[in-house]
């Protein structure tokens, strides 16, 4: 008896995914709860864990393919049996290979698979988007279904509408290289999660009225009050002592100040959010994540340093859950990390604020009328125009900055 392999509920408003590897092929033998394959959705990748040990004796969906939600992913045989089966096949259909009439065959047989089977939804969508018909492109899925990669695949070969469609030319791809060039290219399909923090981002410039305000802090004190504590502080929690604890409070202070710029525009209403959500962007093998810490405001330094630890850890193993990236109400990215000075972010919709954080830099600052050498970093706040108006916008940020330059006013809530 076979038991079947089908895609997982992939969490609150997930309902496709996009498969990735299979870590496994048919006829290898698989332990019961055994990660067999990826699923890449627009927000994590998953692992799906083997239903029952057995041998795997059909793979339904191939990489690449788009499924919904309970879709059959493939099937395991109990025991080794599934084995044989694919290399009993082999050898019958070898004869008929040489003869020209088997060709042909499977090429009517193929051809009518096509008619008979309709696009997936995602290539039915972007079959429209492209003005083309089914019938202009090869599907690779299951009885010759047209999935969305064979749509992209035959946009980047330059199929493109009937001349009846001449408006479709802008959307056209890119212009065919030299053959010199074209040799040393390599094509590769985007990940669904690329594919979504590229839309995700776009859209966020395309909707929101985005400006950036910038200023720049003194991280003086902070790292005094860190280097000063930091072996007490690590030795009690079992955490080491960053910076972002201290951002983190200091934005969320600011916050509960400015409350605009932790709201979000619903249609015609603002959405006024009594919590503070704080997502971190995190650079990933994979692309970025933005995992959230929940309820940050609510949060000591510890707490908040021991939270993004253990996000940040789970972001880089790939095992961040769908609770992890639900959620957030602002944004904090450290460009500093890689060596950045400074940068204007983006947006990460529906949010109305991101704040940037970059390289602590020494330079010559004037303090007290008096040229002193100072550990100063610029920051960046942008931010949605149609929400938070200039004057807000520039106040949070000076919060920010203040509550860094003396941060006893973060352990007094000042």
């Amino acid at each position: 008896m076979a038991t079947e392999i089908r895609v997982p509920t992939l969490g609150e408003s997930v309902s496709e995914a996009t498969v990735g590897t299979w870590f496994k092929k048919v006829g290898d033998a698989i332990k019961a709860d055994e990660p067999i394959l990826e699923l890449e959705t627009d927000k994590v990748t998953i692992e799906v864990p083997a239903p029952a040990s057995g041998t795997l004796s059909e793979i339904v969906v191939a990489a690449g393919e788009t499924v919904g939600l309970g879709a059959l992913l493939g099937q395991i045989a109990e025991g080794a049996a599934a084995a044989a089966a694919p290399a009993a096949a082999a050898p019958a259909a070898a004869p008929a290979q040489p003869a020209p009439v088997a060709a042909a065959a499977a090429a009517s047989s193929s051809s009518a698979s096509v008619s008979t089977m309709p696009p997936a939804p995602a290539a039915s969508k972007m079959l429209a988007e492209n003005n083309l018909s089914a019938d202009q492109v090869d599907g690779s899925g299951k009885r010759g279904q047209v999935l969305k990669g064979d749509v992209i695949a035959a946009v980047a070969k330059g199929i493109s509408a009937p001349a009846a469609a001449p408006a479709a030319t802008p959307a056209a791809a890119r212009g065919p290289s030299t053959v010199e060039d074209a040799s040393r290219e390599e094509r590769v399909k985007m990940t669904r999660l690329r594919q979504t923090i590229a839309k995700r981002l776009k859209d966020a410039q395309n909707t929101a009225a985005m400006l950036t305000t910038y200023n720049e802090v003194d991280m003086k004190a902070v790292m005094d009050l860190r280097n000063k504590y930091k072996d007490i502080f690590e030795k009690k929690h079992g955490v080491k002592l960053g910076f972002m604890g201290f951002f983190t409070k200091a934005v969320t202070h600011a916050l509960k100040e400015l409350p605009a710029v932790n709201a979000e525009i619903d249609g015609t209403d603002v959405i006024y959010k009594n919590y503070c959500h704080v997502g971190m962007a995190v650079g990933t093998d994979k692309g970025l994540v933005v995992p959230v810490i929940r309820d940050a405001d609510q949060m000591s330094i510890a707490e908040i340093e021991k939270e993004l630890g253990r996000l940040a850890k789970a972001a880089r193993d790939g095992s961040l859950s769908m609770a992890d990236m639900q959620g957030g109400t602002f944004t904090i990215t450290n460009g500093g990390v890689y060596g950045s000075l400074m940068s204007s972010p983006i947006l990460n919709a529906p949010q109305s604020g991101i704040l940037g954080m970059h390289k602590i830099q020494e330079r010559p600052v004037a303090i007290g009328g008096q040229v002193v050498i100072r550990p100063m970093m610029y920051l960046a706040l942008s931010y949605d125009h149609r929400m938070v108006d200039g004057k807000e916008a520039v106040t949070f940020l000076v919060r920010v900055k203040e509550s860094l330059e003396d941060p006893e006013r973060l352990v007094l809530d000042l």
